[in-house]
């Protein structure tokens, strides 16, 4: 099977066992091509549902989580969106398919993973869409806030606060929260100025690092 066979194939599996279900979602992770987010030596592996290691003891979430964190996250075509780890680039490149107008500000804090994502920004063509910044992305990026949505992909232990104030009023922050190794997934909606959250179910990501990760 190709490449493309594989992905169209995974993207059938996922829809199926209910991870996605919107269309936007769906033909999102039907064209971004994850093997190209890889290392060479890991790309036979991209269309299986697994998370793999990106260097750094960083990873690429497995697609199942990836597809939920954007369906959850639920981007609308012109938003504003802060993606804290940035990784591969590959969740920036997702987001940013559901996107028209909109458009992505991925913050990751490893210098040679940030290079290598926007490596594989720039040839995968997302580079457009998506503004990969080095940084403490626990503190956010006031520079560009508000932001309509939020999706942090790193287990922290709480919400940042930061976040919390760069979030737009009515815009959502999605994210694992919990210990280094397991967290549950929160919801975050703002209203009046406060975020009030609902849990979800449990995850398990690498710990968020800086000011305010672990």
């Amino acid at each position: 099977m190709s490449f493309e066979e594989k992905r169209y194939s995974l993207v059938k599996k996922l829809r199926d066992q209910g991870y996605i279900k919107t269309k936007k979602v769906i033909e999102a992770m039907r064209k971004v091509p994850r093997h190209l987010f890889l290392p060479q030596n890991k790309r036979d592996k991209a269309y299986l549902d697994r998370p793999l290691p990106i260097g750094k003891n960083q990873t690429i979430s497995a697609p199942h989580m990836v597809g939920l964190l954007v369906e959850k996250l639920d981007p609308e075509p012109n938003d504003k969106v802060l993606e804290i780890g940035g990784g591969s680039g590959y969740n920036a490149a997702v987001i940013a398919e559901t996107l028209d107008e909109g458009r992505v500000y991925s913050i990751e804090k490893i210098d040679s993973i940030a290079h290598q994502a926007k490596q594989n920004l720039q040839k995968t063509g997302y580079s457009g869409k998506v503004e990969l910044i080095i940084a403490d992305g626990s503190t956010g990026y006031e520079e560009k806030a508000p932001y309509d949505r939020i999706l942090l992909t790193a287990g922290a232990p709480e919400v940042p606060k930061p976040l919390e104030e760069q979030l737009a009023e009515n815009g959502k922050i999605v994210g694992p929260v919990g210990g280094k190794r397991r967290q549950k997934l929160v919801i975050g909606k703002k209203k009046k100025g406060k975020v009030k959250y609902k849990k979800e179910g449990r995850c398990a990501f690498v710990p968020l690092r800086g000011r305010y990760g672990y």
